[in-house]
């Protein structure tokens, strides 16, 4: 049952939307255009916010749908979480686009909600309101998921939950910094 929950939870990741549905807008492979990253909110750049939402609603709905598969089949919390993992590797590095993806907020903040609803639901308020106030999507994402986890820890949530979070939540700026020299290219022939 492991096997199967972490295989599906990879590869429900590794559907690349972004760039379907760039490429059924435009034709446009999303990685070459705007900061070169492969989700939402390079989307709604490029394509308007309905693509961008579309975009985020798919890749919230792959990082629930991972953990609820985990939860339908009684895995323990660890796995859920390893699961919610694995779709964030998905996201990050698909096998149906060349194991070039996005940074995997959107699947991060699904999966989360999963494990912990109240926590998670109010970290998603407050990055709903910083981004609608700044229009800065890393800085609402950092303080919501940051406030979400505190509230998890002051609610008392078990420990595994919490460092997990964390832990899932660290593959975002660890995948900006990987994807960094790539952007950096792309950025460099899109404003030359």
């Amino acid at each position: 049952m492991l096997l199967i929950a972490l295989l599906s939870a990879y590869l429900l990741g590794s559907i690349p939307t972004a760039l379907l549905v760039t490429r059924k807008l435009g034709g446009v492979d999303i990685r070459t255009v705007g900061d070169g990253n492969m989700g939402a909110h390079n989307v709604k750049a490029q394509f308007g916010w309905r693509a961008g939402i579309v975009v985020a609603a798919v890749d919230f709905s792959k990082g629930a749908l991972a953990v609820a598969i985990a939860q339908l089949l009684s895995l323990a919390l660890g796995w859920q979480i390893l699961a919610l993992g694995f779709a964030v590797l998905g996201h990050d590095f698909p096998i149906f686009a060349g194991l070039h993806g996005g940074q995997g907020l959107a699947t991060t903040l699904g999966g989360l909600l999963m494990l912990a609803n109240f926590e998670m639901l109010v970290g998603l308020i407050i990055y709903g309101v910083l981004y609608l106030i700044t229009r800065n999507s890393d800085l609402g994402a950092g303080i919501g998921t940051g406030i979400a986890v505190l509230l998890m820890w002051l609610r008392g949530q078990q420990l595994l939950l919490v460092l997990g979070a964390v832990m899932v939540i660290l593959i975002i700026p660890a995948k900006f910094m990987l994807d960094r020299p790539r952007r950096a290219h792309i950025h460099s022939k899109v404003y030359k």
